[in-house]
């Protein structure tokens, strides 16, 4: 069963940044807190465009954010305890 948090219930998550997202947010990882009912994949990537601007908006535009290990593209998608901010990739 989905855990359901509400609106005063606040979400820590640790968000790690790989390659051009760790350039954009000058940290390769960091502790957030979201509102319980701002703890989706969607509330977060707004959180990091508006927390680091245009560098940050091109690699969330393309790239994938990885909660707890499976890739979640689905902005209503809950984030778990741990998101990784991974830039889009050159196949070869």
């Amino acid at each position: 069963m989905a855990e359901t948090l509400s609106p005063t219930t606040v979400h820590t998550v640790l968000v790690r940044y790989f390659a051009a997202a760790a350039e954009a947010a000058g940290v390769e990882e960091e502790r957030l807190e979201l509102a319980g009912d701002a703890a989706t994949v969607g509330a977060l990537r707004d959180l990091l465009v508006d927390r680091y601007g245009a560098p940050m908006a091109r690699v969330v535009a393309n790239g994938s954010f990885l909660v707890d290990g499976v890739v979640r593209r689905d902005p209503a998608a809950r984030i778990g305890a741990q998101v990784d901010v991974l830039p889009p990739f050159a196949g070869g």
